[in-house]
């Protein structure tokens, strides 16, 4: 989608632990990208925001939050956070009311993608500045996969691609280490399939791991909502429909798509030995190492919320007081733990 890819650093961001981020930026050569509320005035006074969340609860979710408010804070800043849960149609009456109460920006996590164009034009016609963090949403449709790129609201959050290949290099090194026969293996693919970057991640796991393990081993996708129990109920179901593997490999959007695949796993009586589950996030992967016991749950890609929330604060404070153009998307780093690692990285237990 992009054609250049640039990293550099940014200021450091002051959360729970003082770290600087590295900013890697992917544009086309430009800064400027996709529609943002370019028509909002710079802002004098004191900058309004509103974030609005899907799955506020969540924990990666309440992370970014915390990062969001921390940031705020630090730079003086009004900010609002809405939980949006699940509920897309909430998302365009939670966008009219930040407007109506004079929030100079909007930056949001979409339940539902679909609603892209609607948030997008609400914004547009208020000259109020979108940004998204997380997950894409379109201008022009409701299917960010198909959209020009031109028409993408520009975005904060993780590398997709580079988020997969990491899970993927993984669980083809926990699958050598392993010793398993490729025909004896399944690798399932677990993901709310109409979500962006969930592909992106899924689409870079595949490709890591064919490169990594250098075996050819059937995949099945699974699709998912997303949630610990709704892919567990799916993977249960595939698992009971290939009585004849041996071994299973998961990975997915998420770690609730990997810790409902494991849990599915372990109930229909595979071992830890016979499953290697590398997630995505760490916040619930972590409580599989926590008591100690083995587990099918190998490793995690830790992600921080904190780290994209703050991020998306200064994104759009630097393009409403400074006016610097957002950039097309900006990534936060990533860090991969297991059972021996993940307390010294900072990973916090959902």
């Amino acid at each position: 989608m992009f054609t250049e890819c640039n990293r550099r650093p940014v200021a450091a961001v002051v959360l729970g632990l003082a770290s600087v981020l590295a900013l890697t930026s992917c544009s086309s050569g430009q800064q400027a990208a996709g529609p943002d509320g370019g028509e909002a005035a710079r802002v004098d006074g004191k900058i309004s925001l509103t974030y609005l969340q899907k799955q506020g609860d969540q924990e990666y979710f309440v992370g970014e939050a915390a990062g969001a408010k921390a940031k705020a804070d630090e730079l003086g800043i009004e900010l609002k956070v809405v939980n949006l849960g699940n509920d897309a149609n909430k998302t365009i009456s939670e966008a009219q009311s930040a407007i109506s109460q004079k929030s100079n920006g909007l930056i949001v996590v979409v339940p539902d993608p679909a609603v892209g164009p609607q948030v997008a034009q609400i914004a547009k016609d208020a000259k109020v500045a979108l940004l998204t963090s997380d997950d894409q949403i379109c201008t022009t449709g409701p299917d960010p996969s198909s959209c020009p790129a031109d028409a993408l609201v520009p975005r904060i959050g993780f590398s997709g691609a580079q988020m997969g290949g990491e899970v993927g290099k993984r669980a083809a090194a926990e699958f050598k280490k392993a010793g398993w026969s490729p025909a004896e293996t399944r690798t399932i693919s677990a993901w709310k399939q109409d979500v962006t970057v969930c592909t992106d991640r899924v689409k870079g796991a595949k490709k890591a791991f064919a490169t990594g393990s250098g075996a050819t081993v059937q995949n099945i996708d699974v699709p998912t909502d997303n949630s610990p129990t709704g892919a567990q109920d799916k993977i249960a179901a595939t698992v009971t429909a290939h009585p004849d593997v041996k071994h299973w490999v998961v990975w997915g959007c998420n770690d609730e798509n990997v810790q409902g695949g494991v849990t599915a796993l372990e109930n229909a009586g595979f071992k830890a030995d016979d499953i290697i589950g590398v997630g995505l996030g760490a916040y619930l992967a972590c409580k599989n190492w926590s008591s100690g016991k083995p587990s099918g749950m190998k490793a995690a890609l830790f992600i921080n919320g904190e780290d994209v929330g703050a991020l998306a604060v200064q994104t759009m404070y630097d393009r409403l007081k400074n006016g610097k153009a957002f950039p097309r998307e900006a990534f936060a780093p990533t860090t991969m733990v297991d059972a021996s690692t993940w307390k010294s990285a900072g990973v916090t237990c959902a």
